[in-house]
């Protein structure tokens, strides 16, 4: 019995062991499990906060900026041009250049934005000398282009240049300038004395500019073999006279029924309206026979 009972506790002993031994693995398979379910987590919510940022940053980059609007100019007023021998009527024609037969066209290798007319009189007297008249009339005009900016602005930065050209001619005394009101949006007179070897003459360079084309007219007179010196002040309004008939004839070709401009002297900035195509006949440089300086010295 004493034996059966040892035995008995043997058993007993063995199997509390067991138990014991099983429950310090389970014990230290419980961590293990714990930290790899841990490590599983983490490493997923990496890959999604990982995957997730550059989706964020691909939404991002797909949004591309919207395109910037494409740069507008103000369409130019005028597209016409006036034949030039036809800006001014028969009657100025008459009391300024009494003895011309008719008009003499320049060349021009685009007459749609530039052309030139000139005319020339000699009241012979005989052995009282004779009287000499000039006149010449050019006109420049200017299509808005989206480099070069609005018609009239072109128009205004080459009014000012011929103005300044006209100032600045070989040999010229007693130069005065002249702003001149009611003719276009913006004119000035140039007048002065030049003596050349067949006699004193009186010049009047008249610059106008209506919208975005640029007049210029030359007019001078002389005394010669011993005729009297015209008067500067009769040249100076006759040239005004025929500078604002051929202003009203550049309005006129374009449907517009008066010569003079709403624009201001510093035309306007551009307008966000679209412009029509630039003419591939447009220039921004003056023609040879736009220049007062060179038609006002080339024939006298």
């Amino acid at each position: 019995m004493q034996r059966a009972a040892q035995r008995a506790d043997r058993v007993h002993h063995d199997l509390r062991a067991k138990r014991l031994r099983r429950a310090l693995v389970c014990a230290a398979a419980v961590p293990a499990v714990l930290i790899t379910a841990a490590c599983s987590s983490d490493s997923g919510d990496s890959k999604d906060k990982g995957s997730g940022a550059p989706q964020s940053a691909s939404a991002g980059s797909s949004t591309s900026p919207s395109a910037s609007a494409s740069p507008t100019v103000q369409a130019a007023a005028y597209g016409k041009l006036p034949g030039p021998c036809a800006v001014l009527s028969k009657q100025t024609l008459s009391d300024l250049v009494p003895k011309a037969k008719s008009g003499k066209t320049g060349s021009s290798d685009a007459p749609a934005t530039r052309g030139s007319c000139s005319w020339s009189s000699l009241d012979n007297n005989g052995v009282k000398g004779s009287q000499f008249r000039w006149l010449n009339v050019s006109l420049l005009r200017f299509d808005s282009d989206a480099t070069r900016g609005a018609g009239d602005k072109q128009a205004h930065a080459y009014f000012t240049q011929q103005v300044k050209d006209a100032q600045s001619v070989a040999g010229a005394k007693d130069a005065k300038v002249l702003p001149v009101s009611g003719v276009g949006a913006e004119a000035t007179l140039v007048r002065y004395d030049l003596k050349k070897k067949e006699g004193a003459f009186k010049q009047q360079t008249m610059v106008a500019r209506v919208e975005n084309v640029v007049v210029t007219l030359d007019y001078n007179g002389a005394g010669l073999a011993g005729e009297k010196t015209p008067d500067a002040d009769g040249l100076s309004k006759d040239a005004q006279k025929a500078m604002k008939e051929a202003v009203a004839a550049v309005s006129a070709a374009n449907g517009q029924g008066s010569g003079r401009s709403s624009s201001s002297k510093a035309p306007a900035s551009p307008s966000a309206s679209a412009s029509k195509a630039p003419s591939k006949s447009a220039s921004a440089s003056a023609s040879p026979s736009a220049s007062p300086s060179k038609s006002a010295t080339k024939k006298n």
